[in-house]
């Protein structure tokens, strides 16, 4: 699957969308300026409005359109998974740390820069969060199916903690200038740990 900053097109709006993201990570969101998008675009400073009804509405289109990718990204992950629900949660967690390496201007985007809009964070129902919570959830309920996770825990509050943990690491690898070589492997190796063996069913003896 093409990653974001690599797909190439003539499309006017996905251009932007892609401007959008570098400048508002490189920039952060109140300092970026919706003329400094279009030059990152390749187009006129008018034709945003084409597409956009002002920066705020280019925020949250780009961060459906960037979603939808890492939603997509995910399903076609998961299947290639052999194993059973606790290998797929290992992906799972492991996918979205390593966007700190993959996509670093769409990790810096997803962690620090939406949470610079007050739109974004009172008015937008954030539909393709709830769509990546739920294919969380939807692991969490194979492994309590199979017999591997603990049937007393809520998969949908979990789901939210097993982000909330993953974004604050996330977040914490972004702001690095660099990730020294081996950090990346042990904190993906303390978030999986720490979580699939705390959901673990343990077995009566």
């Amino acid at each position: 699957m093409a990653s974001p900053t690599n797909r190439r097109s003539s499309d006017k709006r996905e251009r932007i969308l892609s401007a959008a993201v570098k400048v508002f990570a490189r920039n952060g969101y109140y300092n970026a300026k919706v003329s400094e998008v279009a030059r990152e675009a390749g187009v006129a400073d008018g034709t945003i409005y084409l597409y956009f009804k002002n920066k705020d509405d280019l925020l949250i289109k780009a961060f459906e359109d960037r979603m939808t990718w890492i939603n997509d990204r995910l399903r076609s992950e998961l299947a290639k998974v052999q194993g059973d629900a606790l290998d797929k949660l290992h992906r799972f967690l492991e996918l979205h740390i390593l966007l700190a390496i993959d996509e670093r201007e769409l990790a810096e985007f997803i962690t620090v820069e939406l949470r610079q809009s007050s739109k974004f964070i009172k008015e937008y129902k954030n539909q393709k969060f709830g769509e990546f919570l739920g294919l969380l959830s939807e692991v969490i309920k194979q492994g309590q199916d199979e017999g591997l996770i603990r049937h007393n825990i809520d998969r949908h509050t979990v789901s939210r903690a097993l982000f909330g943990a993953c974004d604050e690491v996330l977040l914490s690898l972004v702001l690095r200038k660099e990730v020294p070589e081996g950090v990346l492997d042990a904190r993906m190796a303390e978030l999986t740990g720490l979580f699939i063996e705390g959901l673990r069913a343990h077995r009566q003896l």
